[in-house]
């Protein structure tokens, strides 16, 4: 039975994913910050599939805490097969010259930083059993640039990099890296980039249908159902009525 590690597994895609894989028969290691939510994922896991689930409390953007949670694992868990980037978020949506330093900070230190402590922490192991599977979640904001958004946007890019250099530095050890960048998807994510504004998170996606997280939850299900000798590199997934970061067809309320 293979063992897979999400970030970030508290709510809106890496909830979903966790539930997905655990329907796969994998073994559980389920990270976030808010300890309620990730004990109630892990008794969810364990009364309703029959897996082995750990939970670690940390904030990845905490090198020391990413390092002290990985050593803290069990024997059982120290043999990671597939890593899932997951944790990462948006703070603001103001012209750079009027937005918060504050801001930067935590999107860099999550969405970039975050994945690089994870990732150092977890390759070591892959390379040793010479194998095994990344996926980052990245973003369209990682393709396109948009107004508004340009520090969220670089965070992305540098995932979109990171990815596609330890693609090359990871192959000879049969480690595929995969990204999955969605457009509009409807979770916490616009909530926590407006601060808490409700009103202006559900504008994002009045007069259309955005992704869900089990849209995505569906994309990592083929990623990591695929054979060995198959790698799938990188997906983007958008909603029907929206077509790059610009263009989407809003239906009239």
């Amino acid at each position: 039975m293979k063992t897979a590690l999400i970030t970030g597994a508290t709510s809106g895609f890496g909830h979903a994913i966790a539930l997905r894989l655990a329907g796969l028969g994998y073994n559980l290691i389920v990270t976030g910050r808010r300890a309620e939510r990730l004990e109630e994922l892990t008794k969810q896991l364990q009364s309703d599939y029959s897996v082995k689930v750990i939970s670690l409390c940390f904030d990845v953007r905490d090198n020391s805490a990413c390092t002290e949670a990985i050593n803290s694992l069990p024997p059982a868990f120290q043999k990671i097969d597939v890593l899932i980037n997951n944790a990462g978020l948006a703070a603001g949506a103001s012209p750079f010259q009027e937005s918060d330093l504050a801001d930067y900070e935590k999107m860099i230190d999550t969405n970039v930083k975050g994945l690089l402590y994870m990732t150092k922490l977890v390759v070591p192991g892959m390379i040793e059993q010479q194998s095994g599977l990344i996926i980052n979640l990245s973003s369209i904001a990682g393709i396109e640039v948009y107004p508004n958004g340009s520090v969220y946007c670089a965070s992305k890019h540098a995932v979109n990099a990171i990815t596609k250099g330890l693609r090359l530095d990871l192959v000879k050890h049969g480690i595929k890296v995969s990204s999955v960048s969605p457009g509009m998807a409807e979770t916490e994510f616009s909530i926590i980039r407006y601060h808490g504004d409700e009103e202006k998170a559900k504008a994002v996606y009045a007069g259309l249908i955005p992704l869900s997280a089990e849209d995505i939850a569906d994309t990592i299900e083929f990623i990591v159902t695929r054979p060995a000798h198959v790698s799938i590199n990188d997906i983007q997934i958008n909603p029907a009525q929206q077509a790059n970061t610009y263009i989407a067809h809003r239906n009239a309320n």
